[in-house]
């Protein structure tokens, strides 16, 4: 399907594809060159066993309606042309994505035990304790190697100027990483010529080392220990991923139910009677992990499991608390943070942003609310989020209402106009706005995926990339120069 490139309109963002002149970039040559050479019953084709293979292997996700009432089950959205992102760009991210990952990590440890950034006036202590996300039952515990994040997700953007930017960090139970996968197994099968032409970088490692870094993080030496993937359940959104990750690790899938805590141990229900579990990759939020600890109500976690974690009777990954990190309003202090545990500049930038709290910034926000994406400071998925140019005035006005009621809970940012990829649309190729959330696994080594979830926007002129809400996803292929 010979592609005129004069008529992708792509100038109004970074495209990773064409540059503002119409050239092409030099990643994007061989696969135009492969496009041009398909007919659009090849790339129909292509398309058709894309979704059969999506549905042969059972890809899907759980979308719940805005009540959370009721869950629909979808097909994983995959587009077939991929990303493609040069290595030499990508090995300055992973640079980037360690450092930040590490000072997080330094930070949740002294938030819960020193407090020396408080004692030090960096960040005012209040806006952490006031974090739905602190966890007081986590003070003075210090885990191995004062690890508390070992897998995090960091969704990053790129800029009108093509710069990466880290948008927000994911600390508690990152999800996306089995699509990230799941995506790169579909497009070795249904478009193969992709990785002979290319010299891709790997990303099948990642499970075994998901694997390693669990075996790290037990606190105590054992021979054949035994590792668990905790999920909520069928019902959970991320269900599929709970499932692929357990069974990639070669490792149990269980429920709440089918654990139990003796003389605190944690066991696990076996016809032959209860086995020792030494560590837990957990999917359940820390609120309801533990009904003794946390929430009462819970009937999805491990009664007495906090405690037997605290007496390094089992390893968890993440540990209870790691939220406090990912708070909105906490991002906006972390270039200081990374200043001040590892006295480096970031190697990342991020975007700028306008803490809701602070009175002269929360009037500029308000005053400027036309140009702004406004957040909740404890939110995800994409829920919650005002797209000020693209708000009717009552909407604006009723969010005003909100920021007034409660300012801590929201931040603001500029409207970053995200980069764009070539994406199928019908028998047209049309630019769309995606981010990208590599995974990062910390434990006695750091491991960086190379690539990450490419989410897009589907329809024309988005920018929420969220597959709950109508997003779809890429292929990420980090390609030699």
């Amino acid at each position: 399907m010979p592609i005129n490139w004069n008529k992708y309109d792509s100038q109004r963002s970074y495209d990773e594809y064409l540059t503002s002149d119409k050239s092409l970039r030099r990643e994007a040559k061989i696969i135009s060159k492969i496009l041009n050479n398909y007919s659009s019953k090849d790339l129909e084709r292509i398309e058709s066993n894309c979704q059969s293979t999506i549905s042969s292997r059972g890809i899907n996700f759980k979308v719940y309606s805005a009540d959370k009432k009721a869950a629909e089950e979808k097909k994983w959205p995959l587009d077939i042309i991929p990303r493609i992102i040069l290595k030499s760009q990508w090995n300055k991210v992973k640079l980037g994505l360690v450092q930040r990952c590490k000072a997080l990590n330094f930070f949740i440890n002294d938030v819960y035990n020193e407090k020396k950034i408080f004692k030090d006036n960096v960040i005012p202590r209040e806006l952490v304790f006031n974090s739905q996300n602190y966890l007081k039952q986590c003070e003075g515990y210090k885990p191995k190697r004062k690890i508390w994040s070992h897998i995090s997700g960091i969704d990053l953007i790129r800029n009108i100027k093509g710069e990466f930017l880290v948008l927000e960090d994911n600390l508690r139970v990152p999800s996306g990483v089995s699509y990230m996968l799941e995506n790169r197994m579909v497009m070795g099968e249904v478009f193969p010529e992709l990785f002979t032409r290319y010299r891709v970088s790997s990303i099948n490692q990642y499970c075994n080392r998901l694997y390693h870094c669990m075996l790290d993080a037990i606190p105590y030496k054992k021979t054949n220990p035994t590792m668990v993937v905790l999920t909520p359940g069928v019902y959970n959104s991320a269900y599929f991923e709970h499932s692929f990750l357990a069974q990639q690790m070669g490792i149990a899938l269980v429920e709440g139910k089918d654990l139990y805590v003796e003389k605190d141990k944690v066991f696990v229900k076996t016809v032959k009677g209860g086995l020792r579990v030494d560590c837990i990759y957990r999917r359940i939020d820390d609120t309801f992990l533990d009904p003794k600890t946390f929430y009462k109500g819970s009937l999805l976690g491990v009664a007495g499991l906090y405690k037997s974690f605290r007496k390094g009777n089992i390893g968890l990954l993440n540990a209870p608390g790691s939220g406090v990190a990912d708070d909105k309003v906490i991002y906006s202090y972390i270039p200081k943070i990374i200043k001040y545990y590892l006295d480096e500049h970031p190697k990342l930038n991020q975007v700028e942003t306008f803490l809701c709290n602070d009175k002269i910034q929360r009037d500029y926000v308000i005053k400027n609310i036309s140009k702004m994406i406004v957040k909740p400071a404890d939110g995800s998925g994409g829920y919650g989020i005002l797209v000020g140019p693209k708000a009717t005035k009552l909407e604006k006005e009723t969010y005003i209402r909100k920021i007034l009621h409660n300012p801590r809970n929201y931040i603001a940012q500029p409207l970053e106009i995200l980069s764009t990829t070539p994406t199928l649309q019908g028998n047209n190729i049309e630019p769309r706005h995606q981010d990208l959330r590599p995974f990062i696994l910390s434990g006695k080594e750091t491991y960086v995926t190379m690539g990450g979830l490419t989410r897009v926007a589907l329809k024309k002129g988005s920018t929420i990339v969220n597959s709950s809400q109508g997003g779809g996803s890429k292929d990420t292929m980090i390609v030699d120069d």
